[in-house]
């Protein structure tokens, strides 16, 4: 996964050529491409892009995607596509089968959750499950989805919160900012709300 990310280009489509025969066979056979850089004096790509000839398909991969950082079960996915459990299992199942290291993560997020309660952000921030030890089935569930979301989400969360204290530190960057005027749409904003009102008054 990290090679498709170095790579660059549409990480979607790419789910989308894994999850499907038909469009393997199209990428392989060169009748679409993943990806076009277009050169200086060329206007379309020289096939479609898999992106324009198989959008359904992509738009599903996307949701899988980002289902699966959510830590979405089959039977979640298979309420979502209104498809069977198995189609769902399956589909899964081809998921992982390119990308065992996020299989592999997940499943130490798990035990991290089932052994201490609780899982860790990029910068150690921790998110717990107090309830762990006597939770049901589907507590249980519910807790192990949110262990594999939450160092997701976290981690993004820790990333921002670093990139906007070493901008606050940027001297440069803050004299920029503090030197480019602050326009304020508020205002219009009301004004604009005020002539509806009055638009709609109706004099009794």
């Amino acid at each position: 996964m990290l090679d498709a990310f170095k790579a660059g280009g549409d990480c979607h489509s790419r789910t989308a050529m894994i999850m499907y025969q038909h469009i393997r066979e199209a990428v392989e056979e060169e009748r679409v491409i993943l990806e076009w850089h277009p050169q200086p004096g060329q206007e379309k790509p020289p096939v479609p892009l898999l992106k324009d000839a198989f959008g359904a398909e992509r738009r599903k991969a996307k949701m899988l995607n980002f289902s699966i950082a959510y830590g979405k079960t089959a039977h979640g996915l298979a309420r979502d596509w209104k498809v069977s459990v198995k189609e769902a299992k399956d589909t899964l199942k081809l998921w992982y089968s390119d990308r065992k290291e996020v299989l592999a993560w997940q499943m130490k997020q798990k035990e991290l959750a089932q052994e201490k309660c609780e899982v860790y952000t990029l910068l150690g921030r921790s998110r717990r499950f107090p309830n762990m030890a006597y939770a049901t089935s589907g507590q249980r569930g519910h807790i192990e989805r949110a262990a594999i979301n939450a160092p997701v989400q976290g981690s993004a969360a820790d990333v921002s919160m670093c990139a906007m204290l070493e901008i606050d530190r940027n001297t440069r960057l803050k004299a920029e900012t503090n030197s480019r005027p602050m326009t304020n749409s508020r205002p219009r904003v009301r004004q604009a709300g005020s002539r509806r009102k009055a638009h709609n008054h109706k004099p009794t």
